[in-house]
């Protein structure tokens, strides 16, 4: 009994923190921090959504954002019919110079819009590389120069007009139609669903394709060509059957009583 006396002496004669540490249960101790083998792998970020040309209207108070929506878009269609009648490498190239530094007097965000033009660049490209295979480098120049310039012009007037005055400007100009039984108003939702399909279609583009990457398709034809289709005829399918419930293309007056 001494002895044991003497050692239960001992063993409360310790510090605190001998005995804490002695005693200290391995639950209690810290985590230790996860191997990088059992970290979860990381997530790529979302892309951003491609809007293309269209919708990337800048507030601003230049002389271009305080011209009339209507006066640029005649203005754009005169200079494409000049383009396309005088389509020669000299006129091409310097009319893309002159959109490029209207588009720079914007004062649109470089980056968003040069992400929003690449597409339409590389298409230019690849139709350029075309026609010098097919005809000849002058051709080609031409070709290109006069699509790019149109291109960068439309995107002048997109940028400096919002997209309500723009749809506006329309209906006033398809007012005269009504004379042949053509609505305006109908003229106007065209071009919207016109506008939107755009960056729509794009986006669904992108999300078939990842679709196919994650299965191990990516290099299929099939696995990205068939979703794509029948995701675009289905969302056709659900927007003219949106129009049609609420009336609208459906060719009869709301106003006129029933028989």
């Amino acid at each position: 009994m001494t002895a044991e006396f003497g050692s239960a002496r001992s063993t409360s004669a310790r510090s605190p923190s001998e005995q804490s540490g002695s005693a200290q249960p391995l639950s209690a101790q810290s985590p230790s921090t996860p191997s990088p083998s059992t970290q979860p792998p990381r997530r790529r970020p979302a892309r951003a959504r491609w809007t293309g040309p269209l919708g990337l209207y800048t507030p601003g108070s230049t002389w271009l954002h305080r011209l009339s929506p209507g006066y640029k878009i005649a203005a754009l269609a005169a200079l494409s019919v000049v383009l396309t009648v005088w389509r020669t490498p000299a006129v091409g190239l310097s009319a893309l110079g002159v959109a490029v530094v209207l588009l720079l007097a914007t004062g649109a965000p470089l980056r968003q819009t040069s992400r929003a033009l690449l597409p339409v660049v590389v298409v230019g490209v690849v139709l350029g590389v075309f026609q010098w295979w097919s005809r000849d480098l002058s051709a080609a120049v031409a070709v290109t120069g006069t699509l790019l310039a149109l291109v960068v012009l439309a995107t002048v007037v997109t940028v400096t007009s919002p997209a309500d005055r723009v749809l506006d400007t329309v209906v006033r100009a398809a007012g005269p139609l009504r004379r042949v039984g053509v609505s305006p108003e109908v003229v106007g939702l065209t071009v919207t669903l016109m506008l939107r399909s755009v960056p729509l279609l794009v986006e669904l583009a992108w999300e078939v394709r990842d679709a196919a990457r994650a299965r191990g398709l990516e290099r299929s034809p099939r696995a990205y060509l068939v979703p794509f289709v029948l995701r675009t005829v289905a969302r056709a399918h659900r927007t003219g059957d949106a129009l049609a419930a609420r009336g609208i293309l459906d060719g009869e007056d709301p106003d006129e009583e029933p028989r």
